[in-house]
C-alpha cells in the first residue's frame, strides 16, 4: 500500500491499551496520528483543528461515539468517521451509520481489516485493485467528480425524482448499505449504479446479481465461489460475486427471493467481511459495500417467517423508496425522449422520432402498471409501427383503459382484484339490489380480517393483500375503518 501523506487520523478510546495499539497500527501506514481518551477531548481536539478521518469507540466514560457524530453533522464536517463497537452489536452498528458513519469495526478488532477499513475511508486502494485515488487533503470535500453525471441520467424532474436524488447524494459518502425499494421496472438498478458512481468506489467494479435467477443448488458457489475438485465439474479455481465486487459494490436485485438457507450464509459474510469458497479451508477477506432492492415488502415477509430479521436490519439501514411512474407522470415526456433516442440510436433510425402531443397526452393519461420498463416496450413497439419522424396515438396501441384526472387524484395503482371466495363459502341466497355495497360490505371485512391477522400493521396487511401501503389506506378510509377496529 502507498505511502499515505498528508492523511491526519483522531483515535478516540478511554482504554489506553488499545490506543496504543491503533496508534501504533496507523503510524505504520504514514499517517499522521492524535489520540483522545473522551467526548470532550475530542472534541476539544476537533475544535482545534480538522481531520481526515476521526475513530472513535462507542463507549465512552463521558458518552458515545454518536455524541462525536452528531457534532460533526451538526458542525457540517466533512471528516470520514468510522465506529468501533461491541462484537454482535447490530444495532449499535445501525445506529452508527444513519447517525452518519461511514462504516464500522467490531471488537475485538482484526487489524488486518482495520487498516483495510481505515484506507479504503480515505480512498486508498491497494495496488492489486483498480488505480488509486489521489489523495485529499484534511477538511476537502469527499464528493466525486462523477456525481453530476450519474445523477443526470435518473430522467425526470418531479419532486419525487429530486428526493431520490438527495438521498443518493447522502448515502454515496458512506459505507452504509441501502435498501431499494420500488415495484419491478421502477429503475432500482439505475438508482444502485447512480450510488456506485457517486461514491469513491466510482472506479472500482459495480457487480449486479439477480438473486431471483440463480438455482438454489449454485447460490453458494455462485456467491462465494470455489475451489478446484470441490464438486463434479469444479475443474478449475473461479472467484465468486463477492470476490469479483472486492473493493467495490455488489447490488443485490430481489434480495427478498433468497431462500432462508442463503440468507444465513451471506449474514455471516456481511458481519465477517470474509467469505469462504465452496471447497476450501480458510476464509477470503473482501472489502465490498452492500446495495440491494426488492419489490417485496420486507418487513411483511419477516412477519411471515419467509425473511431473517437479523438480516433484514443489517441491510435496511438507509431505504431509498424508487417512486412508480405513475407517482412521477410529469417525468414520462422527458424519460420517452431519451429512450427514443437509445433505441433509435440502437435501431440506425435517423433522425429520432418524435410523440405527437396526441400520444403524450395519451401517456400522460396512462397508469403504467409496469412502470419504465412498460414505457420501453411501448415505444420499441411504437417505433417499430410508426415509419415515420413521428408517433401518433395509434402507434402506441395502449391498452384502452385509461386512467382519468379524478382518478389520479386518489389512486396510486390501478385497483387489483377481489380475492377470490374461499373453497366452501356460500354464494348470497338472492341478488344483492345493491351491488356496490354488498361489494363495500365483502371488501370491508377482508380488510378487516387481513388488519386483525397483522394487528393492525397496515403495511403487513397491505402486502398480504397485494397493496401498498397507500392503497389499504385509501381503502380503509373510503370504507371508514378505523386504526384499531375489531
Amino acid at each position: 500500500m502507498s505511502p499515505a501523506p498528508g492523511f491526519s487520523l483522531l483515535v478516540v478510546d478511554d482504554e489506553p491499551d488499545l490506543r496504543t495499539l491503533y496508534e501504533l497500527t496507523l503510524l505504520r501506514e504514514g499517517y499522521e496520528l492524535e489520540t483522545a481518551g473522551s467526548v470532550g477531548e475530542a472534541l476539544d481536539r476537533l475544535a482545534a483543528r480538522a481531520y481526515s478521518a476521526v475513530i472513535t469507540d462507542m463507549r465512552l466514560p463521558d458518552g458515545s461515539g454518536l455524541d462525536i457524530l452528531n457534532w460533526l453533522e451538526g458542525q457540517g464536517r466533512r471528516e470520514k468517521a468510522l465506529v468501533i463497537t461491541a462484537f454482535g452489536s447490530a444495532e449499535g452498528a445501525v445506529e452508527a451509520l444513519k447517525a452518519g458513519a461511514y462504516d464500522y469495526l467490531t471488537k475485538p478488532v482484526d487489524l488486518r481489516q482495520f487498516r483495510l477499513v481505515v484506507a479504503t475511508a480515505l480512498g486508498r486502494a491497494p495496488a492489486a485493485q483498480a488505480p488509486a485515488v489521489t489523495p485529499k487533503p484534511s477538511g476537502s470535500s469527499s464528493k466525486p467528480a462523477a456525481s453530476t453525471p450519474a445523477l443526470a441520467r435518473l430522467a425526470g424532474r418531479s419532486a419525487a425524482m429530486e428526493q431520490v436524488r438527495s438521498l443518493i447524494e447522502k448515502v454515496a459518502r458512506s459505507m452504509a448499505p441501502v435498501l431499494l425499494q420500488g415495484e419491478s421496472g421502477t429503475g432500482k438498478e439505475l438508482v444502485a449504479r447512480a450510488i456506485h458512481d457517486c461514491s469513491a468506489r466510482q472506479r472500482q467494479r459495480f457487480v449486479a446479481v439477480n438473486c431471483g435467477a440463480i438455482p438454489e443448488q449454485l447460490l453458494e458457489a455462485e456467491f462465494f465461489g470455489y475451489r478446484k475438485g470441490a464438486f463434479t465439474g469444479a475443474a478449475e479455481d473461479r472467484e465468486g460475486f463477492f470476490q469479483a465486487a472486492d473493493g467495490g459494490t455488489l447490488f443485490l436485485d430481489e434480495i427478498g427471493d433468497l431462500p432462508l438457507a442463503m440468507q444465513s450464509k451471506l449474514l455471516r459474510a456481511i458481519q465477517e467481511r470474509s467469505v469462504r469458497p465452496v471447497g476450501a479451508v480458510a476464509e477470503t477477506p473482501v472489502n465490498v459495500r452492500f446495495l440491494s432492492a426488492t419489490h417485496k415488502d420486507l418487513g411483511a415477509e419477516v412477519a411471515a417467517g419467509r425473511f431473517r430479521q437479523d438480516l433484514f436490519y443489517r441491510l435496511n439501514v438507509i431505504q431509498i423508496r424508487v417512486p412508480p411512474l405513475r407517482e412521477r407522470i410529469e417525468d414520462v415526456p422527458l424519460i420517452a425522449e431519451r429512450v427514443l433516442e437509445r433505441i433509435a440510436t440502437d435501431a440506425g433510425v435517423s433522425p429520432v422520432p418524435r410523440l405527437t402531443p396526441a400520444a403524450q397526452s395519451q401517456l400522460a393519461r396512462y397508469a403504467f402498471p409496469g412502470n419504465v420498463r412498460e414505457l420501453e416496450n411501448l415505444l420499441h413497439r411504437a417505433l417499430a409501427l410508426s415509419g415515420g419522424e413521428l408517433i401518433d396515438e395509434a402507434d402506441l396501441d395502449l391498452p384502452e383503459t385509461l386512467l382519468d384526472d379524478s382518478q389520479f387524484a386518489t389512486l396510486d395503482a390501478p385497483e387489483p382484484a377481489l380475492p377470490p371466495a374461499e373453497p366452501g363459502a356460500e354464494a348470497p341466497a338472492e341478488l344483492p339490489a345493491d351491488l356496490a355495497s354488498y361489494l363495500d360490505e365483502v371488501e370491508r371485512a377482508i380488510l378487516l380480517r387481513a388488519l386483525e391477522l397483522h394487528r393492525f400493521n397496515r403495511t403487513a396487511a397491505g402486502a398480504s393483500l397485494g397493496l401498498s401501503l397507500r392503497q389499504i389506506r385509501y381503502r380503509m378510509a373510503r370504507l371508514n375503518i378505523a386504526a384499531g377496529e375489531g
